[in-house]
């Protein structure tokens, strides 16, 4: 037996802290994996790539399309990076008027600040695809009607509530909506030999675990740019050093 070192919180309010967890070591029939980074939120888990990558390739997102991503965070900057590198004319569509100058530096061709209406209704009826990568509750039908003949709209965001959907803002155009959560192995496998042809990897944070809790407050209010990362073995304010379980 050996002891691991973890963060974990003992209740639903209270912060993580430094533990420690009993482990008996491995056996012939076990395999031991070291993990070097982690990320932070579950969805990082599912990491951005193959979560927005899987609906671009099923939709037929290519040159000569018009795509619309909506929500600039950790999926939504990864996914204006695919759309751009598949060659689809991309649009931007995010709530903060200072995101602009950095969705225009991902690759996205317009930004458009979803709460103007004037700047909404520019676009009304000419999207091929739109990605909804937005977890709060929000207007979905606002872009349903975006959407332009056999346009689809794609939600991989996980709104807590249940969204409202105009019955006539899909029947006019014969437009649909679906969902999508993750890909499979050979897809994954194709996404990620697509990311080393085009260079595209995701923004993120590297952190010490010993900053796990401030990097926790500031995801919750959507203030990383654009996913935490750890760093496993987090010498930083720890004299002992060594690696950390998530």
């Amino acid at each position: 037996m050996y002891n691991t070192k973890a963060y974990s919180a003992t209740s639903a309010t209270s912060p993580l802290a430094s533990t420690k967890i009993p482990r008996r070591d491995p056996n012939e029939h076990d395999v031991q994996i070291e993990i070097l980074f982690c990320g932070i939120c579950h969805s990082d888990l599912h990491c951005a790539g193959i979560t927005t990558y899987s609906p671009m390739r099923h939709w037929g997102v290519t040159k000569g399309k018009k795509v619309g991503v909506v929500g600039l965070g950790g999926l939504g900057h990864v996914a204006v990076k695919f759309a751009h590198a598949l060659g689809a004319h991309v649009v931007a569509f995010t709530t903060s008027p200072g995101k602009k100058e950095d969705a225009l530096r991902l690759g996205a061709d317009e930004v458009v600040v979803s709460r103007n209406n004037d700047e909404m209704q520019k676009h009304a009826g000419s999207f091929d695809f739109i990605l909804d990568t937005v977890s709060a509750e929000h207007d979905i039908n606002a872009y349903i009607n975006l959407l332009c003949r056999d346009g689809n709209i794609t939600l991989v965001g996980a709104p807590e509530k249940p969204l409202g959907v105009s019955s006539f803002a899909l029947i006019t155009g014969r437009r649909s909506l679906s969902g999508s959560n993750v890909g499979g192995l050979a897809e994954t496998q194709e996404m990620l030999d697509f990311c080393a042809e085009h260079g595209i990897t995701a923004d993120v944070e590297v952190i010490p675990i010993q900053r796990i809790n401030e990097a926790y407050q500031r995801l919750v209010k959507s203030d990383v740019t654009y996913r935490f990362v750890i760093d496993m073995a987090s010498p930083y304010g720890d004299s002992s050093g060594g690696a950390y379980a998530a």
